[in-house]
Parts: C-alpha cells; sequence; structure tokens
C-alpha cells in the first residue's frame, strides 16, 4: 500500500490510501466497470486480447481469452457482456460461454479498432475508434436499431466518455489533442448537441522529462455530485473537476500510466483504476512494480453506477 496526499477542496479525509486490487498485471487494462448485480470487476487488456472478472478478496482475477483486441466493455441488461471488438461487435456470456459476433466493425479494422465506450441510461451503447497511425481519423459511433451511426468525426484516439448525473451532458475526449469536450444530450432521442470545449492539457514539448508533464487525458467516470474524474495517461494522476471545469482535486498514483477510473463496492465509493506496462522501460517497471494492476482507493463522494446497455 502507498500513501497519496492529494490537493482537494473535499472535506478533509486524510491521505488517500492506493493499493492493488490484484498482482496480476495487463499489458494496457481497460474499460472497467463495477457489475451491480454480482458486485463484481470487470476489465479488460487490449493487447492481451483478454477479458478479466475480478472479486473482492480474491488473490488473481478470471481471465477469458478473446478473438480480437477488446476496446470495450459493458453489462448487459439481459446478461452477459457487449463487447466492442476491433473485429466488430460482439455478445459473451462468461459463466456460460457463448461467444456470437452481432456486427462487423464500421470502419477499416487493418487502420483502426475499437476504444472507449459505455452504454447511456436508455442502453445505447457509445464507442469511439483510435487510429493505428495515430491521425484525425477516429469517429464516435452509437450502436442502435441494429446498426452503428457515427456521431462525431475528425479526432485521433476517443477517450473519456462520461455523462452527468441528470444525463443532460455528454464527456468526450481527444487522447492526442490533451482535449475534453462536452456536448447537450437528449436522453430521449441520443443526440448531440454543438461540441464544445471543457478542459484543455498542455501537450508535451519534444525531449520534455515525463517527471515535468501532466498527462493526456484517457478513461473517465463522474460521481454523484456531478464532478469528472479523468485518468491522465503517462501523467500519473487521477484528477477530479467540478461541472464547471475547476481542478478540485489531484491524486498521484504510483503508477505512470493510469488509463481509467471507475467507482464501484456495495457504496461505489471506492475507485478502481486500470493501468498498463505495455512499452514502458524497464527502469520504470522496475521502479513501479504495480505498472499493469488494477489500483483501488477510498473517496467520500460515491460514483454513478454503471449503466446497462440493450439490444432490443
Amino acid at each position: 500500500m502507498v500513501t497519496s496526499h492529494a490537493s482537494s477542496s473535499l472535506p478533509a479525509s486524510g491521505a488517500v490510501q492506493i493499493e492493488p486490487a490484484s498482482l496480476t498485471p495487463a499489458l494496457l487494462g481497460e474499460s472497467p466497470f463495477w457489475h451491480p448485480r454480482e458486485q463484481r470487476l470487470y476489465y479488460l487488456d487490449i493487447p492481451g486480447h483478454a477479458l478479466f472478472r475480478w472479486s473482492e478478496g480474491d488473490a488473481a482475477p478470471q481471465r477469458w481469452d478473446l478473438n480480437s483486441e477488446p476496446g470495450c466493455i459493458a453489462p448487459l441488461e439481459s446478461g452477459g457482456l457487449l463487447i466492442a471488438q476491433r473485429n466488430g461487435l460482439w455478445r459473451f456470456d462468461p459463466d456460460g460461454g457463448a461467444y456470437m459476433q452481432l456486427a462487423d466493425a464500421p470502419y477499416d479494422a487493418t487502420q483502426r479498432r475499437f476504444n472507449d465506450g459505455k452504454a447511456d441510461a436508455q442502453g445505447r451503447l457509445w464507442v469511439g475508434t483510435i487510429d493505428d497511425a495515430r491521425q484525425p481519423h477516429s469517429a464516435l459511433y452509437c450502436w442502435r436499431n441494429g446498426r452503428f451511426e457515427v456521431m462525431q468525426d475528425g479526432i485521433t484516439s476517443s477517450n473519456g466518455l462520461a455523462w452527468s448525473p441528470d444525463g443532460g451532458t455528454m464527456y468526450w475526449a481527444d487522447t492526442k489533442a490533451h482535449e475534453v469536450y462536452q456536448f447537450d444530450f437528449d436522453q430521449k432521442t441520443g443526440s448531440l448537441g454543438e461540441r464544445r470545449p471543457f478542459l484543455s492539457f498542455p501537450v508535451r514539448a519534444e525531449g520534455q522529462p515525463l517527471s515535468t508533464y501532466g498527462g493526456r487525458p484517457d478513461g473517465a467516470a463522474v460521481d454523484v455530485e456531478g464532478c469528472y474524474w479523468i485518468a491522465m495517461m503517462e501523467g500519473q494522476q487521477l484528477l477530479r473537476f467540478s461541472p464547471s471545469g475547476e481542478r478540485l482535486q489531484t491524486i498521484e498514483l504510483p503508477v505512470r500510466c493510469a488509463t481509467m477510473p471507475t467507482f464501484g463496492g456495495a457504496d461505489l465509493r471506492t475507485i478502481f483504476v486500470t493501468t498498463a506496462r505495455e512499452k514502458r522501460s524497464t527502469e520504470e517497471l522496475a521502479a513501479q512494480p504495480w505498472a499493469g494492476c488494477v489500483l483501488k482507493l477510498r473517496v467520500p463522494v460515491a460514483g454513478l453506477p454503471v449503466h446497462f446497455a440493450r439490444l432490443d
């Protein structure tokens, strides 16, 4: 366990205790969510082509191998999981083993893949892409009525997807651009208003040491107060912002590459953070042995529960 002295406008809660949920690392952990019916944590290893499920007290998570790189997962209202993979959209039953493709990828899978995604409160799956060459050819899709619809495009690395507690605001990030955006969100129709800037972070300068770099916005979550939590890839920190964009809290992490937070536990006051170790230096991994592990920490404000995806 390590202690992070977080700067915060939250009520005083002392130092933040951070520890790994398990010591089983992923190459690139992503898309964590807490399943409220099972009281378990699910997450992915993208380059490892793997799905994990972890229960409190488990020394190691359960693992299932997948047939392509997964970008994101969402629980299905009817049971099982929805998995957006490089090669399309799939339904998977971890307990029964059924693994069925629902749709082909709506893009050239030799050039890009699905990335960050979540279901909205109405059960529509929103999922973005990442361009392999890191060019601005990626998009944000919505899966509804049995097909993918392009909702936004012109970015490089889709991330940071989340909704406000009332569902009226959607957040979305372009990791390479170091920017997070907001949209007015029509819950009934799933339509988006105009894209507007929410957060912007300094881009790493050529030759800038990582120790002075704040990182770039990756995965995100929202708490019951409407505050936006964002994992800063290569920045070694987890940040909390008010709905107006004021930084309220900075939590220093014991690993360089945090990828996405989610709220879990019975009271939704445990934050689980997936991390990465892929392509990191030998020296960094020696200094940060928890790289790739899921970290956990307790916070005073609960998060929003996961939304279940629907296929009807």
